[in-house]
């Protein structure tokens, strides 16, 4: 009913389409700011539209289920390993917005099992603890995938320097926030 301050000062600039960079501590809403916007933006039944890197497959489904209850009419995927690919492969097909975990994607990629060609919003949740668990170059390999033309969201609980400058890399005049 009451947006948290990281809602309150994101969603909009999401929505009019600007990049974002959302520090923030866990548990303040970091999710539901940028899962309105990718609601707003992602159309239903028109491909792969939305990407969101997570660090970990814990992260990755509890991002699912956060989306899947802001939109019952898009078809959003995990994608981590630890379980078998043969479903995901399946899943993907159809998929309009994936969750995934670097390493599983990097697979999905490899085995050109995953279409990021269309992609117009890319979210890095969690930066922090991507670059501490050393997935930042699987990132970049990734967003080599991706148009240079889409926007982009960073969400991290702390915005370290080198987190910074990653940001200058992968975002375009984003909005601080």
């Amino acid at each position: 009913t009451k947006p948290t301050e990281i809602q309150e000062m994101s969603i909009s600039r999401i929505i009019e389409g600007k990049d974002v960079i959302g520090e923030s501590a866990t548990g303040s809403g970091k999710t539901l700011a940028f899962g309105l916007g990718m609601v707003k933006h992602v159309n239903p039944k028109q491909g792969l539209q939305a990407l969101i890197l997570t660090p970990t497959r814990e992260l990755t489904e509890q991002v699912t289920r956060a989306l899947k209850q802001l939109s019952k009419n898009l078809k959003i995927v995990p994608v981590y390993g630890g379980v078998s690919i043969e479903p995901q492969i399946h899943n993907l097909r159809d998929a309009e917005v994936v969750v995934a975990t670097p390493g599983r994607l990097l697979d999905h990629i490899e085995r050109k099992s995953i279409d990021l060609r269309h992609v117009k919003m890319l979210v890095l949740d969690e930066a922090d603890r991507m670059l501490d668990m050393g997935f930042i170059d699987d990132v970049a390999k990734i967003i080599n995938h991706i148009p240079k033309q889409r926007q982009t969201l960073l969400y991290s609980a702390t915005i370290s320097d080198e987190v910074g400058r990653l940001a200058k890399r992968w975002l375009n005049n984003p909005i601080e926030v």
